[in-house]
């Protein structure tokens, strides 16, 4: 055991230290309470941008820890822990918040690969790192370990401990205290992360003082909706309480809608106006959209439609390799991007508070990944201040994606935050469409849906403000409920939410970099399939110096070209109605590519 132990002897400056957030002050008194007790296992629940990093590097000093593992979920949120604590970085929390004055500060050590070694642990007074270096119970690094190496392990997002390699690591350190940190104290699974949850950070708090957005979410609710189920063929028309109700019990139902090129639409314009309209009033040009969709195809389409109007789209995806995904994120940080569209990729340790608009066109089974989604548009983009328009966020998605019972519940998960949020009401409504229906074909694009959306009539756009700060605005809710006006007749008084407006060139534009990206895809499917390196020379059987990857994008280009009658070099030229013909005729170009060059 290293000695002497800093955080045993050092005092460290946090009650009445200006540096040191509410939340962080609060959960190390509690932490402080705790570590005099007889539980082993206990949990912390902040919200997203409330300090919780900081608050994990104070928790060892309550206990007076010899050494202390800290362990997160992935290397992300690893990276930005070992900075926290690391003496030569400049972001390390005990100087920037003034917690010691000077050294001897805690001796960190992250586990990263061969880097570091036994000797260096064992110098160590905390060693950080991400659970997947820690996983089997052959793992080369707890080998050899005694059972009371570490007297404090910190979990940080500790709804993933249900996870076995957690459990395993827990037994491996019988006598070590255990402490879970996470923004949310539900699993993946629904079910309350491990150990008695010791303080609780309330989201009303931390939206008052300026720790995280006011949130708002709008909801959009078609009058009525005509679908048709595939099993039967059989069209039909549902009001607004029946969308809600198949949306919360059917699940074809729920899918068919988020995945209709209708609701794609309506999502996409709703979310658009909402950016627009926190950018001028904020006066930040650079407010972004986070969409969350199903799948690689689904990601592929709400890439297009923002795109088609004019707005700088991308995407990160598990099936791009990792520099791919890098250099979209490079763009985001930099401000290249208005919209950025990931597949539940974008997890914990993602930062980027100007992130405003979150648009769902996914579903959430449970409220802790749903929270997650919520949680990348929480982060200020002004510290302190809660009034500030630029520390706005809202969540956009469908009555009938069952997204309304997920925000519910997101409301109500905690008791602390019930009654806040039990009070949000729909004040305002916006009339899409004034009662005409839009007539749309089904779009089953490259993934059938089980329920194909008809038409869909009159959306309006509900919106959840977060308003029971507002006594004003409560005690003229009242006054109008009190005068007999119901909720309904109350949201009456609306606007008309218009399409965006978009061009045939650009929709033409977003069809061919759709293509593009569908092209690039469909070549790095089949070489991993067939186990064929990007970089290899299997398919050059002409020795022309040309990998693997190169033949055989050549080979699909060809064939789309081919397909509406087109040579080499003249994909400028495509028409959108040829580019239909080409997405109609995808699986044969990509069979006939195979047989070209693959199979031949």
């Amino acid at each position: 055991m290293p000695l002497p132990s800093p955080f045993a002897d050092r005092q460290p400056s946090i009650i009445g230290n200006p540096r040191i957030r509410s939340p962080q002050r609060e959960a190390f008194e509690a932490i402080s309470t705790f570590a005099t007790e007889d539980e082993r296992e206990a949990g912390i629940v902040l919200p997203v941008g409330c300090g919780k990093s900081g608050t994990i590097t104070l928790a060892p000093f309550a206990f007076g820890s010899g050494r202390t593992l800290v362990v997160a979920p992935n290397v992300a949120i690893a990276q930005q822990l070992a900075a926290d604590f690391d003496p030569s970085s400049p972001t390390m929390f005990y100087r920037k918040c003034n917690v010691l004055q000077g050294g001897p500060w805690p001796e960190p050590v992250e586990i990263r690969g061969r880097t570091s070694n036994r000797a260096d642990l064992d110098e160590a007074h905390v060693v950080i790192t991400n659970i997947q270096q820690l996983a089997g119970a052959d793992n080369r690094w707890l080998q050899g370990l005694p059972p009371d190496f570490f007297d404090l392990i910190l979990f940080d997002e500790g709804h993933h401990t249900v996870a076995q390699s957690w459990n395993t690591l827990k037994a491996t350190f019988p006598q070590a205290r255990i402490l879970n940190f996470s923004a949310t104290p539900l699993r993946s699974d629904g079910q309350l992360m491990s150990g008695r949850i010791i303080y609780s950070y309330p989201i009303v708090r931390a939206i008052r003082e300026g720790y995280v957005k006011r949130l708002k979410a709008v909801v959009l609710n078609p009058r009525t909706l005509r679908y048709v189920r595939q099993e039967d063929g059989v069209e039909v028309d549902v009001s607004l309480e029946e969308v809600r109700r198949l949306g919360e019990t059917d699940a074809d139902f729920r899918r068919g809608i988020v995945t209709s090129q209708e609701t794609l639409t309506t999502i996409v314009d709703a979310s658009i106006r909402e950016l627009q309209r926190l950018r001028n009033e904020s006066g930040n040009p650079h407010l972004k959209i986070i969409a969350s969709v199903l799948n690689f195809d689904h990601c592929r389409q709400v890439v297009e439609a923002y795109r088609a109007r004019n707005l700088r789209s991308d995407y990160v995806h598990s099936r791009e390799d990792a520099v791919a995904n890098e250099r979209v994120m490079g763009r985001l940080q930099a401000n290249g991007l208005d919209v950025i569209v990931q597949v539940r990729k974008l997890g914990e340790g993602f930062d980027h508070p100007l992130l405003a608009v979150a648009a769902v066109f996914s579903l959430f089974a449970n409220l802790s990944p749903f929270v997650q989604f919520v949680g990348r548009i929480m982060r200020v983009v002004e510290q302190g201040a809660p009034d500030a328009p630029v520390n706005r966020g809202v969540v956009v998605f469908h009555a009938g994606a069952n997204i309304a019972s997920r925000w519910t519940d997101f409301q109500a998960y905690t008791e602390a935050d019930r009654d806040y949020f039990d009070q949000l009401l729909p004040v305002e409504g916006l009339d899409f469409g004034r009662g005409d229906e839009i007539e749309i074909e089904p779009a089953p694009r490259d993934f059938p849906d089980q329920v194909h959306v008809q038409a869909q009539g009159g959306i309006d756009l509900q919106e959840i403000p977060l308003i029971r700060d507002n006594p004003e605005a409560l005690d003229l809710l009242r006054q109008l409920h009190a005068q007999g006006y119901s909720t309904e007749q109350i949201t009456q008084a609306s606007v008309e939410l218009e399409a965006v407006p978009t061009t045939r060139a650009r929709e033409r534009q977003a069809m061919r970099q759709s293509l593009d990206m569908r092209i690039r895809t469909a070549v790095g499917r089949i070489l991993g399939e067939r186990g064929l390196r990007h970089d290899g020379r299997d398919l050059d059987r002409r020795h022309l110096g040309k990998t693997n990857y190169v033949i055989l994008k050549g080979a699909l280009d060809r064939q789309a070209n081919a397909t509406v009658g087109l040579g080499t070099g003249q994909r400028s030229e495509f028409s959108r109605q040829q580019l239909d013909v080409i997405e109609a005729d995808f699986d044969g170009i990509v069979a006939r590519a195979i047989a070209d060059v693959v199979d031949a």
